[in-house]
């Protein structure tokens, strides 16, 4: 017996009525920073504390990457699990550690993690201060495409758990199915051997032309396999401002150091300037213009800055071409709103402190 589906309209009718829902969602979900006091900590059943900056468990939605605070007491080792998604962590306070896969890796404050999709992992707390670390991760994009998948197997011992999910390895053959093999397989050898881990001593930062000095912490240019999030840090020098730019897509910056102000509008004049500091986040959303200023006269302002790069920037490639996808102003103009970095006396790159 067969069934008539109908929709009760048009095809026409029911794609507009989506389309104006989904807009008025995007405005009505419209942040600019999301201040520390904001973020209440919550004990979890894993054994840690968490805190929701920004995603669907704290009620502050968002399409394609969450921010969270975590928190670990002294003696503490959180349940393992695995999770289709991938994450990188920015440790803030406290020494302790991480299993990624039965790996085990030793952090301190203002090292940088990734935990790759699909790994089991446990974090864990030997030391007698609490650990504080904030983790961002693409799993708001992967429930989007359904693909959002959270396994917790307690304490089991990670030796009793399954690997990573198998894959084919490449065969011979001119063949599209052989060819496709190859390449997915290529991917996950190179995907499955990224770095971990970024110590802070290891950091360098270098003067840009945006009038800030800035470094690489979790990044595919220096060894990282992620699904597309990047972090980055830099500095403004005291009194000083980073150029103004703009490009499509989600990009947060978490306040390590420092207190300021930033500016957020539809066109270069005539925005708002809004203020943050220390363990806040600046949300900049949807294509504004941006520009981040340190209002302290004395003291420099390090800001993490994350965005989902290179996944979004190709699919963004495809969907948006020719618009262009980072703008800022010509060079004389941004050389002036920036300043020239080198007359800074930039201080000792220490590790950071909380609170």
């Amino acid at each position: 017996m067969s069934v008539h589906t109908s929709t009760q309209t048009t095809h026409y009718h029911v794609q507009k009525r989506r389309r104006a829902q989904f807009l008025e969602d995007w405005r009505a979900n419209h942040r600019t920073v999301v201040a520390l006091e904001d973020v209440p900590m919550q004990v979890t059943e894993r054994g840690s504390r968490i805190g929701v900056y920004v995603g669907a468990d704290g009620d502050r939605t968002t399409r394609t990457m969450d921010a969270l605070a975590h928190e670990l007491d002294p003696g503490v080792t959180t349940t393992i699990h695995r999770h289709s998604w991938d994450a990188m962590l920015f440790v803030v306070a406290g020494h302790g550690w991480i299993e990624i896969d039965g790996q085990r890796v030793e952090y301190g404050p203002g090292d940088s993690l990734h935990v790759p999709a699909w790994a089991w992992h446990r974090s864990g707390n030997d030391a007698g201060d609490t650990v504080r670390y904030l983790s961002f991760s693409s799993e708001p994009l992967l429930e989007t495409m359904g693909m959002a998948i959270l396994e917790d197997a307690g304490h089991t011992p990670v030796a009793e758990l399954p690997p990573r999910p198998p894959y084919s390895a490449g065969r011979d053959g001119s063949d599209p199915y052989a060819a496709r093999l190859r390449r997915l397989a290529r991917d996950q050898d190179t995907r499955r051997s990224g770095r971990l881990h970024t110590d802070w001593d290891e950091l360098e930062l270098r003067n840009t032309p945006r009038g800030t000095r800035t470094t690489f912490l979790l990044d595919r240019a220096i060894g990282y396999q992620a699904s597309g999030i990047t972090m980055a840090m830099f500095e403004i020098g005291p009194g000083r401002a980073q150029s103004m730019h703009r490009h499509p897509g989600e990009a947060w910056l978490y306040v390590v150091e420092g207190s300021g102000e930033s500016y957020l509008g539809p066109e270069p004049e005539g925005g708002t300037r809004h203020p943050w500091k220390k363990g806040d986040i600046i949300v900049v959303d949807h294509f504004l213009w941006h520009q981040h200023i340190n209002t302290d006269p004395e003291r420099t302002a390090k800001v993490v800055r994350i965005h989902m790069f290179d996944s979004l920037l190709e699919t963004m490639r495809a969907l948006c071409d020719p618009l262009v996808l980072f703008e800022e102003p010509p060079e004389h103009i941004r050389d002036a709103q920036a300043g020239d970095p080198s007359t800074i006396d930039w201080p000792p790159v220490t590790r950071p402190t909380w609170p």
